[in-house]
């Protein structure tokens, strides 16, 4: 059975399939060890919190020039070759901390897997759409972020441990390029009917960003910017923010990114299978003010379980935003997949956005505390968004 007989009937795919593809969620996890990286690079090397955050700015900065191209590139080789192409980027950016570790090479190595993220973000939710039904792609895409997530939340369990045992956290970047090469040889082995491609005739830079002349799809783009700066911005700031309230130490601050990754598995598990059968519209309304409700509450505690609870809060609440937007995007004009794909994750760059600006306001107000209410401001237009998706 082809992919395009999949979507036509909505028979379910063999999983020799679908599972490979869906591996690519997890490398695509491995961008959100970049919370980790910055609270432990700032303490070994004694950097402010303006100069640190520019990892964020060297791995998110990609998404804001490449996306597009990605998408253009995607059309030509295919959505599944650039997925191989992303992973050949991140396994080269996770070699070179092993090589060499300082600030720079830092840099180099968030830059290269920004690259490989950025790839990979573009090409494998729509790669999604040619080994599931069309009736299934809101679900199969958040349970994707479920897989993502359980990749996130793997990170500062593993790094609190090798930190704690071998005094090393940086051991974590081997094991992690090890996971992208095994990912890598098994998507290549597996064999997808991607149906017509897109000649680059038909695809230019005008016509993708043409796109936002539909206001549905500019209020989702500002909606996938917002999201993705607030994640990053609440994986950066947490483990500091804790330590500042609390006074405890660097590694075990760092379980609370676990802590918010493991909400977020969960909810994203359920709120898949919810989705399968179920209208985002009042899921996306209740997600988005649960979210707002958990990340004001951080704001009002000084305790490390008051903190962690509001955390729950909002993970529970942040679990499928992203994938809801983004099916709701592919669906709205569901013949431009390609390039409406490549144009949302351009919003990724709201990690490469939201970061150093709260960087530059803890270090200007001497707390994080500032830096909390920073996101829940930028969450307000995540409410204002729900408009948007009931008139859907």
């Amino acid at each position: 059975m082809t992919a395009g007989n999949n979507q036509e009937t909505g028979t379910p795919l063999s999983m020799r399939k679908l599972l490979p593809v869906m591996s690519g969620f997890f490398i695509m996890g491995f961008v959100d060890l970049i919370g980790i990286a910055i609270n432990y690079v700032k303490s070994d090397l004694a950097l402010t919190d303006s100069l640190v955050n520019l990892i964020s700015l060297s791995c998110f900065f990609w998404f804001f020039v490449l996306s597009i191209p990605t998408g253009h590139l995607m059309c030509r080789i295919g959505r599944k070759n650039t997925v191989q192409i992303s992973f050949a980027f991140t396994f080269a950016g996770l070699l070179i901390p092993v090589i060499s570790y300082s600030f720079s090479t830092t840099l180099i190595a968030f830059g290269l897997i920004g690259i490989g993220n950025t790839l990979i973000q573009v090409a494998l939710n729509p790669l999604v759409t040619n080994v599931v039904s069309k009736e299934k792609i809101t679900g199969t895409l958040t349970l994707g972020q479920f897989i993502k997530a359980i990749s996130s939340l793997s990170g500062p369990i593993i790094v609190s441990w090798l930190a704690s045992a071998f005094f090393e956290w940086k051991y974590i970047f081997p094991v992690y390029a090890m996971v992208t090469l095994i990912s890598a040889i098994w998507l290549w082995g597996t064999s997808i009917d991607e149906g017509n491609k897109k000649t680059g005739e038909q695809l230019s830079f005008l016509t993708t960003l043409s796109l936002l002349k539909n206001k549905k799809i500019l209020a989702f783009f500002v909606g996938i910017v917002v999201l993705v700066g607030v994640d990053v911005g609440v994986n950066t700031t947490l483990p500091k923010y804790l330590i500042e309230k609390t006074d405890i130490a660097l590694h075990q601050a760092i379980l609370g990114n676990s802590v918010y990754f493991f909400v977020r598995t969960i909810g994203a598990f359920i709120g898949g299978l919810w989705l399968m059968k179920h209208s985002e519209r009042t899921f996306f309304r209740y997600s988005v003010l649960i979210a707002f409700l958990g990340l004001t509450g951080m704001l009002f505690f000084h305790s490390v379980s008051g903190i962690i609870a509001a955390l729950i809060v909002f993970g529970i609440g942040y679990a499928n935003l992203f994938s809801i937007i983004f099916a709701l995007s592919m669906k709205l004009l569901p013949d431009r997949a390609d390039e409406i794909s490549s144009l949302l994750i351009v919003g990724v760059s709201g990690g490469a956005i939201i970061p150093p600006l709260l960087g530059v306001v803890s270090d200007f107000f001497g707390n994080q505390f500032s830096a909390i209410v920073i996101l829940a401001i930028c969450w307000i237009y995540m409410i204002c968004l729900i408009r948007v998706v009931h008139k859907y």
